[in-house]
């Protein structure tokens, strides 16, 4: 496998607060809202307490990811799912569809609530204390989300109602925010991925996407049938190109001109230059390395560590 690191000094300050239009809202309130996600969501939503947040993924039947989310407890019968916007409508659909006799609505809230990213040095001047990844601490009526760190940059998703005055910091860029989201190895499902990838070819079983002891939901055969039975022949990668990427593009092994052997999950502009990518690959073509985009002679990709540890190899 070629893997080249990025040295700790290569790393720009991700610093400020950044605007996150992108993003969108849907609450689910009533007092059967934990227990209706539990039965939808790939995390432990009924076990779910005010000072966390779960990551988790939204399955078709064959456990092909439909949706991604950050969700958490905003009051005892309200939770609020943050996700991508581009999916929102479809996505609150889909889930009403399941709602059934359950004591629990479904709204699109994104115009009720503000969302601000914030890296580095802005974040750790208003956070008293550090806390873990997907720990989530109320500020200034707001909430915040620590979120998966970008190489050693601390960052969180901050939530607050529409009017709230806004963290103070310097404002970072919301395209060197997105660049931080793929240097943090934790993919969000887009339009040009739903229903692309089972979540452990997005790593999420090593990310904290998924609960492996909670209840049945949507998928949860085929995703707990992939993590047990037999090798995950798929995983994300981070890779670096010269080449513009988009979410949804093939990836190529130059041994193989007919058949991709992966999907560019996520992309960003690289601030040193060139693009940065989540890529969700065919293990044996990573291992081999040699891997192009949008065909066998496309683009050079070139493989790059992940930042954190795969649960198989934990």
């Amino acid at each position: 496998m070629i893997i080249h690191a990025m040295t700790e000094a290569s790393y720009p300050q991700l610093n400020g607060v950044a605007a996150l239009p992108h993003l969108g809202v849907i609450r689910v309130e009533g007092e059967d809202a934990a227990r209706f996600l539990q039965g939808q969501l790939t995390q432990d939503f009924v076990l779910l307490n005010t000072s966390q947040a779960r990551l988790a993924a939204f399955c078709s039947a064959k456990g092909r990811m439909q949706a991604s989310f950050i969700g958490f407890k905003r009051g005892p019968t309200e939770i609020l799912l943050v996700c991508s916007r581009d999916i929102l409508n479809a996505t609150l659909k889909r889930l009403g569809m399941f709602v059934l006799r359950a004591k629990a609505r479904l709204s699109d809230a994104s115009a009720e609530f503000q969302l601000l990213g914030i890296a580095g040095d802005a974040l750790e001047s208003i956070a008293e204390e550090d806390h873990l990844v997907l720990g989530k601490a109320d500020f200034n009526d707001g909430n915040l989300i620590w979120l998966h760190p970008a190489g050693t940059q601390p960052r969180a998703l901050w939530i607050a109602p529409t009017g709230v005055p806004r963290p103070r910091g310097p404002v970072l860029e919301t395209e060197l925010w997105h660049w931080g989201d793929v240097r943090s190895g934790v993919a969000t499902v887009t339009g040009p991925i739903v229903d692309a990838f089972v979540p452990q070819m997005l790593n999420y079983e090593s990310v904290g996407g998924v609960n492996f002891k909670k209840g049945c939901y949507p998928g949860q055969e085929v995703v707990a049938r992939s993590q047990f039975r037999g090798i995950l022949k798929r995983r994300a990668y981070l890779a670096h190109g010269e080449a513009p990427m988009q979410a949804g593009q093939e990836v190529f092994a130059a041994s193989d001109a007919e058949q991709p052997c992966g999907l560019v999950a996520q992309s960003a502009p690289a601030p040193s230059g060139g693009h940065d990518a989540l890529v969700s690959i065919q293990v044996s073509a990573a291992d081999k390395g040699d891997l192009h985009l949008g065909s066998a002679q496309g683009p050079l990709l070139t493989l790059l560590p992940l930042p954190y540890a795969l649960l198989a190899d934990i």
